[in-house]
């Protein structure tokens, strides 16, 4: 293990942090607050910890070999978000009265991998510079701590391919051209573009600047923090439903994909077809749903009646977690339809969770190849996805990725059944769902208009960790426990 450049990277990661701690200082001071009040003296010792660690780091990895390996990528990976979550959690505990050490980790673990949930029942009564760092803290984790270091980072060489594909869903063969560097700066460009105009919509709508870009941050991470006690439907306004399913879709499709088709590349979305995957699965999903609250409610469907269904249908299937009603009160059929959305997520290569479109479609497409093989068994019959032929090997990978998921969750479920036995099936089961997939929120005692505060700490760091899990897709975390990835470099 060639920890230096370890340590090198991991220097980088807080080195932003901070940056990101300090930007919520000057926040707010903006908004009133003194460098006097605890709040803001809580964030000025998390900045003093953060540096002070980052310098402990350099001087660790200053003097070895600037190689990155791939064990090494995926370490600096796994290492990173549990770090951050740690140094993260820092202002929550010191700010927030009574605050246990798992409510902070939870918290700050579901902001940085844009889940969503929260373990804290008030906190519209936070101070504005931490309301501002949940917020943000969704931002960055969004598109990732990893691929905002790698776009401006270009000592790493071969090695930054290697950092952006484990820490993404897509891959460098995804850009028009061959440097890494260069690609994961269009999509901090696109990233940062797609935000700002999601905060001047949301503000032409009606939010005030602060809410605006609050709000901005967690819709176009597809994260789903929001600033009001009851998420979206506090605006009570279809304007802003319409103008966050808008920024919500953008959020969960494909970025390289998105950067094309904004480019004038329109053929690019007849390409893709996870993308297209993507939209039909939402279209069908909402006429589903819609059928369903006018068979619950006894009226012919209406444009009220649709925007809920399709809000809803976007919010979930990208993960985000907002909500404009209160879901768990529908019929089991449409709570169905809401859990399957729950589990298939965005597109590959966006800030959405889940096991991704792109993997259904795969695992879909094997099945049916099997049958067919099953009573034609010399038949070749080949794969193919998005133009792209399908090896063995990836088709092997993506069912072995759904299984370890659904193993995960199975899992996860039985321990916190153990630990917390006087919850329901439904509250467990969806519990682990909406943190492993970093959906938010879930149903019965975790439904949207609740949330995890009643969960024991130890439950809550476990919550946190399947959270980190689902967020990195379970290797750049699962290798951090295998004993041959810590064996002396060589």
């Amino acid at each position: 293990m060639n920890s230096s450049i370890i340590y090198k990277l991991l220097s980088l990661v807080l080195l932003a942090l901070s940056a990101a701690f300090g930007l919520c200082v000057f926040a707010g001071l903006i908004l009133g607050e003194s460098l006097q009040d605890a709040s803001l003296q809580a964030f000025l010792t998390t900045i003093a910890i953060a540096i002070g660690s980052a310098c402990i780091f350099h001087i660790l990895g200053r003097r070895g070999e600037a190689k990155l390996f791939r064990r090494e990528a995926l370490c600096a990976i796994g290492l990173s978000w549990i770090l951050c979550t740690v140094i993260g959690a820092i202002p929550y505990f010191l700010i927030v009265q009574d605050c246990g050490i798992g409510d902070a980790i939870f918290e700050t673990a579901s902001g940085l991998t844009t889940t969503g949930a929260t373990a804290f029942p008030k906190f519209y009564e936070f101070p504005a510079s931490l309301l501002f760092w949940r917020s943000l803290s969704q931002w960055v984790g969004g598109l990732g701590v990893v691929v905002f270091f790698v776009a401006i980072l270009s000592s790493l060489g071969a090695g930054a391919k290697i950092l952006f594909s484990n820490e993404s869903s897509a891959t460098s063969s995804d850009f028009d051209h061959g440097r890494v560097q260069s690609g994961a700066f269009q999509l901090l460009i696109y990233y940062l573009a797609i935000s700002f105009t999601c905060m001047l919509a949301y503000k032409w709508g009606g939010m005030n600047w602060f809410q605006a870009i609050n709000h901005a941050m967690t819709t176009v991470s597809t994260g789903g923090f929001s600033t009001e006690p009851m998420s979206m439907e506090q605006f009570q306004s279809p304007l802003l439903e319409w103008l966050c399913i808008f920024f919500m879709a953008l959020g969960g499709i494909t970025f390289v994909q998105a950067i094309r088709i904004f480019r004038g590349r329109a053929q690019s979305l007849r390409q893709s077809e996870e993308i297209l995957w993507f939209l039909g699965i939402v279209f069908a999903s909402t006429l589903l749903i819609t059928f369903f609250l006018s068979e619950q409610t006894g009226l012919f469907p209406s444009h009220d009646s649709v925007r809920t269904a399709l809000f809803q249908v976007v919010s979930i299937i990208t993960t985000t977690g907002y909500s404009t009603v209160n879901f768990d009160n529908w019929l089991i059929p449409a709570q169905l339809v809401l859990l399957f959305l729950m589990a298939v997520g965005g597109c590959s290569g966006s800030t959405g969770g889940g096991i991704k479109v792109v993997r259904i479609v795969i695992a879909a497409r094997a099945v049916r190849r099997s049958i067919t093989l099953a009573f034609r068994p010399n038949v070749t019959v080949p794969m193919r996805v998005g133009g792209h032929a399908l090896g063995q090997q990836a088709i092997h990978s993506v069912i072995l990725f759904i299984i370890l998921m659904v193993a995960i969750q199975l899992i996860s479920a039985l321990i916190v059944s153990a630990a917390e036995p006087e919850l329901s099936f439904m509250t467990v089961f969806s519990t682990v769902q909406a943190c492993l997939y970093n959906i938010g929120p879930g149903f019965a005692d975790v439904g949207p208009t609740e949330n995890f505060h009643f969960f024991q700490g130890t439950t809550k760091v476990l919550l946190s960790l399947i959270m980190i899990l689902g967020r990195l897709e379970l290797y750049a975390v699962m290798v951090l426990f295998m004993p041959s990835l810590w064996k002396r470099y060589s």
